[in-house]
């Protein structure tokens, strides 16, 4: 078996943040979302690599080289241009050769342990599934409906769901379902798992599922991005800044090296902090600020603001910011 994760995509929902960062590789907390896979990962003990296009390519070469493993890279440079999920497992089953597959897509964060989620595998296709017990929110993913650990329904993004258990971005492919893959593309179906998926029962193949509970996070919008830093950041870890005596952090934080905080400032809790950011007169909570942001009298909550921005006398909630942004009120 081999394992392939999937960051190939260009997160157009999160832009302008990931116009130029993959999306695998935006912080959560004091890791990114591409260490808390490759974790999991790595208790395994398999041939491992990373699917990503060739805009991202150099990003992950330094992440590939500090897990051990190796790269797979489409030709393209523009969201317009790239293969889908089923595209990639494709090209990199070209380049790799036939085998089981344990699929990952490169921008989930799930709570189970993937040495669990391999022992239900049994050669059938195995996907993990998990209750987001929203019918509004399950439009927006494969619904499942299952007899015992048996898939008996599968849906792809329904517009009118009438469950709330779906499919979500961890799947085992068993070697004669990853041979199938030309015949599915060739008949000119859509490239995305969910589709495939459904292809594939509709065909007879079998499916089991994995059921989770705890937590699930597809970070695919600010919202998300943004629970998943909640959920996972249990505690603070604070580099070399220097911080007003009037200034209050309140954990769990994240600082990193050369920040300021200045006047009377309250960080926190739920605050990622970027280097060399400089806050002052200022509050931030539940919010991600990257690097080299200066935040002068200013309330942000809920917010994700991109790097070198500067903001200024304003209150910003529930507000993506794009880097170099200047904005102000008054003088």
């Amino acid at each position: 078996m081999k394992v392939l994760i999937m960051a190939g995509g260009y997160a157009t929902r999160l832009w302008p943040i990931t116009k130029d960062n993959p999306k695998a590789l935006l912080p959560v907390g004091e890791k990114t979302i591409l260490d808390y896979i490759m974790e999991k990962v790595n208790e395994l003990g398999l041939e491992a690599y990373i699917s990503t296009n060739r805009f991202f390519e150099a990003h992950f070469k330094s992440y590939a080289e500090k897990y051990g493993v190796g790269l797979i890279v489409e030709d393209t440079l523009h969201e317009e241009e790239k293969l889908g999920t089923i595209g990639a497992m494709k090209k990199a089953l070209d380049e790799l050769g036939l085998d089981d597959y344990l699929v990952i897509a490169g921008d989930n964060l799930f709570s189970f342990s993937l040495s669990d989620f391999l022992r239900a595998y049994d050669g059938k296709t195995l996907i993990a599934v998990y209750d987001v017990g929203d019918l509004e929110l399950a439009k927006r993913y494969g619904v499942v409906v299952l007899e015992g650990d048996r898939v008996v329904s599968f849906q792809e993004k329904p517009a009118q769901p009438q469950f709330t258990l779906i499919s979500t971005g961890v799947y085992v492919f068993p070697e004669r379902v990853m041979e199938r893959i030309d015949e599915y593309l060739s008949n000119g179906n859509r490239d995305s798992p969910g589709y495939f998926l459904q292809w594939l029962l509709e065909k007879g193949e079998p499916i089991k599922a994995y059921r989770f509970s705890d937590y699930w996070y597809d970070i695919g919008s600010a919202d998300s991005y943004l629970e998943a830093l909640k959920t996972l950041l249990k505690e603070s870890h604070i580099e070399e800044i220097q911080i007003s005596p009037y200034s209050k952090i309140i954990p769990p934080v994240v600082i990193k090296r050369g920040t300021k905080i200045l006047g009377r400032s309250i960080i926190g809790p739920y605050a990622y902090i970027g280097e060399e950011c400089v806050i002052e007169n200022s509050d931030v909570s539940d919010s991600i600020i990257f690097r080299r942001t200066v935040i002068r009298g200013s309330t942000i909550w809920r917010s994700i603001i991109d790097e070198k921005c500067e903001i200024r006398n304003l209150e910003l909630r529930k507000s993506l910011v794009g880097g170099h942004a200047k904005i102000q009120r008054g003088e």
